[in-house]
């Protein structure tokens, strides 16, 4: 009888799990972005912003909490991670050139 009760009760609990964590969606998204030159060159130490812009009730444009900041390596890459769904600007530097751009991070894309 408590043989019955305990595989009874592991049975339970392995199902539990399974469903629980089978159901759970990572909501992160990392990207690599690459900074690079108009002959296509990489940028190293490039200042990398990325950041969302808001519109408040008044109408007025702000930008949100939503932000990362980072520099470019020898390859020009940066690498960032954020929470779906995320439509962030992008704005590089290096020394007087500056480039934008936008990023839309959506689930499944």
């Amino acid at each position: 009888m408590k043989l019955k009760l305990f595989i009874t009760c592991l049975a339970i609990t392995c199902l539990t799990i399974v469903v629980s964590t089978s159901c759970e969606k990572k909501t992160d998204c990392k990207f690599t972005l690459k900074t690079i030159d108009s002959a296509g060159f990489p940028l190293a130490n490039a200042v990398i912003k990325l950041y969302a812009n808001v519109k408040t009730s008044s109408g007025a444009t702000v930008e949100a909490d939503l932000k990362a900041e980072g520099v470019s390596d020898a390859s020009g890459i940066s690498t960032y991670t954020f929470k779906l769904p995320a439509i962030l600007d992008i704005k590089a530097t290096f020394g007087s050139k500056i480039g934008v751009g936008i990023i839309k991070l959506e689930e499944g894309k």
